[in-house]
């Protein structure tokens, strides 16, 4: 396939884990690829991306600000984007009263802000040309009060909300929206948000090549929202039948700081 003839597929949060995996998944697929992160380990996830014959740009650039994501922008020149995979996230654990407010915004700034203004971005130029694809990398912690992680599940509670919200406001326009919806999964994510002395943080998690593979399948089905994995999916169906203040204290059990130690 020629590159004109190719689709173009953006991913963000492609240096490692469920977005490297992504993105293996779209060149896999035939797409050429904008990849980006906040660290350059970026530039050597392009070189392995290369390996299946497409065209791979990468871009280091922080996606908690808007000035990273217009960098990311302005590297598309002008191409139709076929598919964006809004994947940039970053965790943090132990007590939100304990934590640096500096670490709390980029959460927050790289779990919402940067990722929708990235959406509305890319969003209103597939709606334009009435055709597009869209994969937000939610969470199934969105379903309950994240105790010792409060902020990064509530940013996944937003993106899980705002996902569906988004594949309603543009039904009909050729473009879809899905929100994929992982548990723990096998990535650095649990070492860089200092949680490895937790239950969650040392326990056996999902493959990030698994969980890649059902969100890009369920993007390129169309589908609203899937979540990865059977253990995932019965637990989070049971916290929306379960009270808050239970959940909470659930939560608790896996991730308060020092829970790796307990039986």
């Amino acid at each position: 396939m020629t590159r004109k003839a190719r689709p173009l597929a953006i991913v963000t949060g492609a240096s490692t884990g469920i977005g490297y995996e992504l993105a293996k998944c779209c060149a896999e697929d035939g797409f050429d690829l904008l990849i980006a992160a906040d660290e350059s380990a970026i530039e050597k996830a392009a070189d392995n991306l290369r390996a299946f014959d497409v065209d791979v740009t990468a871009v280091e650039a922080d996606l908690a600000t808007t000035k990273g994501v217009d960098k990311l922008y302005a590297a598309i020149k002008g191409r139709p984007v076929d598919a964006l995979l809004a994947n940039a996230g970053r965790g943090l654990g132990k007590a939100f009263l304990d934590q640096d407010f500096d670490d709390v915004r980029h959460v927050v700034d790289t779990n919402i802000t940067g990722t929708i203004y990235l959406l509305q971005k890319v969003g209103r130029d597939m709606r334009g040309h009435g055709r597009g694809r869209i994969l937000i990398t939610g969470s199934i912690a969105g379903f309950m009060p994240g105790t010792f992680q409060a902020v990064y599940n509530g940013t996944k509670t937003f993106l899980d909300s705002f996902s569906f919200a988004l594949r309603a406001e543009l039904k009909d326009s050729g473009v879809t929206v899905t929100c994929l919806m992982p548990g723990a999964t096998e990535t650095e994510f649990f070492e860089r948000a200092d949680m490895m002395d937790t239950k969650v943080g040392t326990a056996k998690k999902d493959s990030a090549a698994d969980v890649a593979k059902t969100g890009f399948d369920s993007m390129m089905r169309g589908d609203g929202d899937v979540v990865s994995g059977w253990k995932n999916k019965l637990q989070s169906a049971i916290a929306l039948v379960t009270p808050s203040p239970v959940l909470a204290e659930m939560h608790r059990g896996m991730a308060e700081p020092g829970s790796a130690k307990e039986k």
